[in-house]
């Protein structure tokens, strides 16, 4: 006798069983399939049966429709791309440029620019607009002033992308030229002109220096001259022998010379030798005729 135990499937019992675990993962699947997760700082493009709703679904959990609606999650967060291109001035100089720039789309876009563009709109839209504008841009301006001129070249980079990218729920952020880079043979004529202009500018400085000092110097002669005119002017024969019998230390001065003095001082020393009284002379004299 064979004692093999063993389940007969066709049993009713075994049959409400199995009946029952598909029923319920039946119901798990439709019940988890009913509802989805927006995550974090996007938005949910609702696309039912493959046709894209005008309904956007903001960060969180939604319900829908399990196997017919379909949720499409946008990036809603600030998003960054550079671009690297060649571009030529308007004097004709090749020109190397980096662009960097932050931008975001905007939720009320969302469905709009997934019907019409998709979820890759960073190479679709914004990185062949970065390069089509840095050329038109680059291309009104000289090598030259596109280095002196760098924020308002900038700005008008700016704008012109603004103008390609908004009409697809696009917005700048934040725009940079990360780098403008020449030829060699540019760079080395500016570096050149720079040089040429600083010697310019020392010689100029140099020049000026000098004129400076030369103006000086003749202020400074004719400050002098007038003084000495001033000090001549004033300087009298008087003041001369005044100064002289101020210094002179009563001897005559030990020089052979003729019979004639060098100067006259009798004018000037009468006060200070006594002369004879003239009336004790004629009484001399008198006596010494009665004797």
């Amino acid at each position: 006798m064979n004692n093999t135990n063993y389940v007969n499937v066709n049993s009713k019992p075994v049959k409400k069983i199995v009946i029952a675990v598909v029923i319920i993962l039946a119901l798990l699947i439709l019940g988890l399939s009913s509802f989805t997760i927006v995550d974090p700082g996007h938005t949910g493009v609702v696309v039912n049966l493959g046709k894209v709703s005008s309904t956007v679904l903001e960060e969180g959990i939604h319900f829908k429709v399990p196997f017919i609606t379909q949720v499409v999650q946008v990036d809603n967060r600030v998003l960054k791309t550079e671009v690297e291109s060649n571009a030529a001035s308007k004097d004709l100089q090749t020109i190397s440029t980096k662009v960097s720039i932050n931008y975001r789309v905007n939720k009320s876009a969302s469905a709009d620019i997934y019907k019409n563009v998709g979820t890759d709109f960073t190479n679709v839209i914004v990185n062949p607009a970065i390069q089509e504008c840095v050329k038109s841009i680059a291309a009104k301006y000289t090598a030259e002033q596109l280095i002196t001129n760098r924020e308002t070249v900038s700005s008008e980079m700016e704008d012109s992308i603004s103008q390609k990218i908004n009409p697809y729920g696009l917005t700048i952020e934040v725009f940079n030229i990360v780098n403008f880079d020449f030829s060699e043979e540019f760079n080395k004529a500016i570096e050149a002109k720079q040089t040429a202009q600083q010697e310019a500018l020392k010689a100029e400085q140099d020049l000026a220096r000098i004129k400076v000092e030369a103006e000086q110097t003749i202020e400074k002669a004719k400050a002098e001259a007038e003084a000495y005119n001033l000090k001549n002017a004033q300087l009298t024969d008087k003041i001369i022998m005044m100064e002289f019998i101020d210094k002179w230390d009563g001897e005559l001065p030990k020089v052979a010379s003729d019979a004639g003095a060098m100067f006259d001082v009798s004018s000037y020393i009468g006060a200070s030798v006594d002369e004879p009284d003239s009336g004790n002379t004629n009484n001399n004299s008198t006596e010494s005729d009665n004797q």
